[in-house]
């Protein structure tokens, strides 16, 4: 499917005065803004800004980032959010253009700004939009591609229509290739079961090669229902880009997913959620980029590996692990294994999704096959504990052994609170050990791939 979005450029003019400083310096943005939609003035309109920021005498950064809202009619508001350098220094522009009625000419090209560094405000200023030079080559250059959205893209879509007691969750895992740095970033919606408002609330945690994690939680936030991904304040999921903030932490990253959505769960239960939960990612494998700003520092990215999933249903069990595992040259490991709170599930063993996505085939052919097995035979096994836990089975003339270690230095406990009120809490570590051994019989069983992981999968136990 493809759909229409919007790309210009843009170009205005000004002054600035910095902290410490007693005169103006002059200003100039070259900036291009990207939105997924057609840009129309009725409603909120979203993009993507790139471009340069250069400030006399004192910056001139080519590289810089952030987000334009653009909403004329139904906020009365042009916002822009720019990220750039100033010797080392990374600063936020934010202003906005507020549209007035009466005067809309100055309005619209008059954007009053400040510039803040972690939080704390350190310049201001105005821009104008240069109407006589700059309107011809601004109306010229509108562009209206069509914008491809890959298989994964329809996944983002909230999948709560209302009812109570329900929760939804976004959460992405990566590790950075230069550093070692694990980052989880967690979004979720929670739908109270006594039926007060549906809330939006999440964290980012960074799990450092050399020091303990680090983690600052966002919200609670209304949650507003957008059409596409998630959104609570600054924090937001969109088809290729996640942003947001929380405390120290603040985030910008790319997202472009490079093989088809995985679905852990059987396909069917993602369309009609008669399972306690359903859980698949858009793309089981994806590609990073962006920076990361934590109270240790900032970390930058650069082509992370690492995957985004979803989950919707009641509400966590009563015992889980979760891996994910980037095995290399395109192969990825994906697990949940879990005791449901439903009555009659909870005196089961734990029930174990296993998919591997290996050379563009997924084993087992079927979802179901790695829980159930044939009428309750040959199901798969989990030993789930810390800070190791296992899993093994076998379906046709395969079998698998995974073996997963947290590190007790590296797993961060965080808790939860499900729709019914109760609480559960997972113990997360994006800097885990795994190896991963599969066998294939021929006459006996033979070693067909062993692969092992030091402290690039990403792991989880959870309990109440």
């Amino acid at each position: 499917m493809t759909a229409r979005g919007t790309l210009f450029r843009e170009t205005m003019l000004g002054r600035i005065r910095l902290a410490g400083e007693t005169a103006d310096r002059p200003v100039r943005l070259d900036l291009l803004a990207r939105a997924d939609s057609l840009m129309l003035p009725h409603r909120t309109t979203r993009a993507r800004l790139t471009g340069r920021v250069r400030i006399a005498g004192r910056a001139d950064d080519p590289e810089a980032e952030g987000e334009l809202e653009i909403s004329p009619l139904a906020r009365r508001r042009i916002r822009y959010r720019l990220r750039f350098s100033l010797g080392g220094r990374r600063l936020l522009l934010d202003g906005w253009k507020s549209v007035s009625y009466k005067r809309p000419l100055s309005s619209m090209t008059v954007l009053p700004y400040t510039i803040c560094e972690d939080g704390e405000r350190v310049g201001e200023g105005t821009l104008r939009f240069p109407l006589a030079t700059g309107l011809l080559p601004f109306l010229a250059g509108f562009r209206f591609p069509r914008t491809p959205e890959p298989s994964a893209g329809r996944h983002l879509a909230p999948r709560w229509d209302g009812t109570p007691g329900r929760t939804e969750v976004w959460y992405t895992t990566l590790t950075d290739p230069a550093t070692g740095t694990g980052l989880w970033l967690h979004h979720e919606v929670v739908a109270p079961r006594d039926g007060e408002p549906a809330y939006a609330h999440g964290w980012v945690a960074v799990f450092p090669a050399d020091g303990p994690p680090e983690h600052a939680r966002f919200g609670p936030a209304p949650w507003t229902g957008p059409a596409h991904g998630f959104s609570a304040g600054d924090t937001r999921v969109t088809s290729g880009r996640l942003t947001g903030a929380a405390g120290p932490f603040a985030w910008a990253l790319t997202e472009r997913f490079q093989s088809p959505p995985l679905h852990t769960f059987p396909r069917w239960s993602w369309r009609r959620p008669w399972l306690p939960a359903s859980h698949m990612l858009p793309a089981a494998r994806a590609r990073y980029s962006g920076s990361v700003r934590h109270g240790g520092g900032e970390l930058r990215i650069t082509d992370a590996p690492g995957a985004s999933a979803r989950i919707y249903g009641h509400g966590n069990a009563r015992r889980w692990a979760w891996l994910h595992a980037d095995l290399g040259g395109g192969d990825v490991l994906e697990i949940v294994a879990a005791v449901s709170m439903r009555r009659g599930l909870d005196r089961l063993p734990p029930l174990v999704f296993l998919r591997l996505y290996r050379n563009g085939r997924v084993w087992p052919g079927r979802a179901e096959r790695t829980a159930v097995g044939w009428a309750g035979f040959g199901r798969f096994r989990a030993d789930i504990g810390l800070p190791t836990w296992r899993v093994r089975g076998r379906a046709g003339l395969r079998r698998i052994h995974v073996t997963v270690t947290q590190p007790p230095g590296a797993t961060l406990a965080l808790d939860y609170t499900d729709p019914d009120g109760s609480r559960a809490v997972c113990r997360n570590s994006e800097r885990a050990d795994a190896e991963v051994r599969l066998e294939r019989w021929w006459g006996r069983w033979r070693p067909e791939a062993t692969w092992r992981l030091s402290g690039t999968a990403h792991a989880e136990v959870g309990d109440r």
